[in-house]
Order: C-alpha cells, then sequence, then structure tokens
C-alpha cells in the first residue's frame, strides 16, 4: 500500500508519469523506498528548498506509521 502511495503522489506531481519507479527494500529499521525519476522532473519532485520532498517525506512517514512500520524516501533520477 505505501508503495502505491509513493507512486501516486510522484506520477501526480510529474510530466512524464511512466518514467517513474519506486522499489523498496527492507532494512532493520523498517522499508526504504527509493523513488526514480526523469532528471527534466527532480525539480518537480524536490520543490523549491526540498519542500516538497520534505511534505513528501512527511506524508510518507504518517501513513508508514499507520501502518506500524518505519519508512524511508530516498528521490533519485534515472
Amino acid at each position: 500500500m505505501l508503495e502505491d502511495l509513493v507512486e501516486f503522489v510522484a506520477k501526480s506531481l510529474v510530466e512524464n508519469p511512466d518514467a517513474v519507479v519506486v522499489e523498496s527494500e527492507e532494512t532493520g529499521r523498517g522499508v526504504t523506498y527509493y523513488l526514480t525519476v526523469d532528471p527534466k522532473d527532480m525539480g518537480k519532485v524536490i520543490g523549491r528548498q526540498g519542500k516538497i520532498a520534505r511534505a513528501f517525506r512527511t506524508l510518507l512517514s504518517v501513513a508508514a506509521t499507520r501502518e506500524g512500520v518505519r519508512a524511508n524516501l530516498e528521490i533519485r533520477e534515472a
């Protein structure tokens, strides 16, 4: 469910939603989600001074807490 949330929000933000790829990795502390987007869309996902990325991480953290897990988000460019 959390992976779907990350994918939905990311595809809503970018101009090239087909380039959005979400991968997850279980760690000892929870789950890390790796969001890969087109290099041209990095600014849209990160936002000015990282405000959108910070809000994205907060949203993921709240949703993960409701699921009883810890989640982390790493943003990469393709």
